[in-house]
């Protein structure tokens, strides 16, 4: 599910459903903006816009400010200048910590807390990608380093990154525009073109990362009384179906890539390019493991439909950089259902330990729209996912 910023702008919410009319009318040219801004208001969770609307009045305002010492610490620390605002909060915590803006009097910079952060490859690994890609001619905001030379300090209890901040508009939705898709089917060429050298695949994406089966864990959540207890049960055959597909089969040799390169890492910067976020969790994917992650990500739309234009832009985005393409069968997808598996069941758990108020609030809102979009994954879809592909391929 997307997650509104915590001072959430309604004018970013209008472009976010501009630029999903154009993926969808990419299938269905009839589709209205009324259509797309009904589909974005589902994506972030809402049953219309205009529930949506009210969540975003009800939010506006509501970004933390950090202690003034702290922010003068973080800027001290890593030679920002000197801070002139308050260090105000982006969005509430994901995986790895928080996003924080912070203004000095050499611009603006986004740092955030690391203290949840499970790194794949140690962060000198990672920054050398993110410096090659952006030498290879990708957009990103580069990361910072402190006066001591690091990329991670601890400071106030806590650990922290911080980087250049770029100006850009809101994260990208699915099923994105063919314009966007061949896009980032080039980027993901790119990464995959340098070919830097990793040593293992991402658990995230090689294995499941729990030991509790899927039955299991719909029991507990009945027996806890979860209010999406009845849809974790009826999600349970899928999520185990999904679990064979690619099962067996060798895992091709990884290269080190970003992971994540989702519709929510990227945005549109200056003159429209793509800028790309969340370098974070880079890590080993064998190339066709993280091209089928981008396809089932950037063309598969709300309802398990498939963008046919999309798919074929970003197959030939990816081609016409790389030359050649990786191989396309059902193993493709063996990373994205691995990291879906783990991802559903990191929600789950997650859910039943929340705590009362806004927290629990969200993590509901969340599970209950993960769970009942699960069909947009499912073999059928993958299936047919695959055959768009092989005929743009061809």
């Amino acid at each position: 599910m997307k997650t509104l910023p915590d001072n959430p702008n309604l004018d970013h919410l209008r472009q976010q459903a501009k630029d999903l009319l154009a993926g969808l009318r990419d299938s269905e040219p009839r589709v209205t903006l009324a259509d797309a801004q009904a589909s974005l208001a589902e994506q972030y969770g809402f049953r219309t816009w205009t529930e949506l609307k009210a969540e975003v009045d009800r939010m506006r305002g509501r970004a933390e400010v950090a202690d003034p010492a702290l922010a003068r610490a973080v800027a001290e620390r890593y030679g920002l200048g000197e801070v002139t605002g308050g260090m105000r909060s982006m969005a509430r915590p994901d995986e790895s910590g928080r996003q924080w803006s912070l203004e000095t009097d050499r611009g603006r910079w986004a740092v955030r807390t690391m203290d949840t952060w499970w790194p794949i490859v140690d962060v000198e690994t990672e920054v050398a990608l993110q410096e090659a890609a952006a030498g290879a001619g990708i957009l990103l905001p580069a990361p910072v380093r402190s006066r001591s030379g690091s990329i991670v300090e601890s400071i106030g209890g806590h650990d922290w990154r911080v980087y250049q901040w770029l100006h850009s508009g809101p994260p990208l939705s699915a099923p994105a525009s063919s314009s966007v898709t061949r896009e980032v089917g080039r980027i993901l060429a790119t990464i995959h073109g340098l070919a830097l050298p990793v040593d293992r695949i991402s658990p995230w994406h090689h294995q499941r990362l729990s030991d509790v089966e899927w039955p299991e864990l719909a029991a507990m959540a009945s027996a806890k009384g979860a209010s999406w207890a009845d849809e974790l049960t009826a999600a349970v055959p899928n999520l185990v179906d999904l679990g064979t597909i690619g099962e067996g089969a060798p895992a091709p040799a990884p290269v080190l890539s970003h992971n994540t390169l989702g519709p929510n890492r990227v945005r549109r910067g200056p003159q429209g390019r793509l800028i790309v976020t969340g370098w974070e969790h880079a890590g080993g994917q064998p190339p066709s493991w993280e091209l089928g992650n981008a396809l089932m990500d950037w063309t598969v739309d709300p309802n398990g439909g498939v963008n046919a234009a999309g798919v074929r832009a970003l197959i030939d985005g990816y081609r016409a950089v790389a030359g050649t393409l990786p191989a396309l069968d059902m193993a493709m997808f063996r990373g994205a259902v691995t990291s879906l598996a783990n991802y559903v069941s990191g929600q789950v758990h997650e859910a039943l330990n929340a705590r009362e108020g806004e927290d629990q609030r969200y993590a509901d809102r969340s599970l209950r729209h993960l769970l009942t979009h699960l069909p947009t994954s499912t073999r059928a879809v993958l299936e047919r996912l695959l055959d768009v592909a092989l005929a743009a391929a061809s």
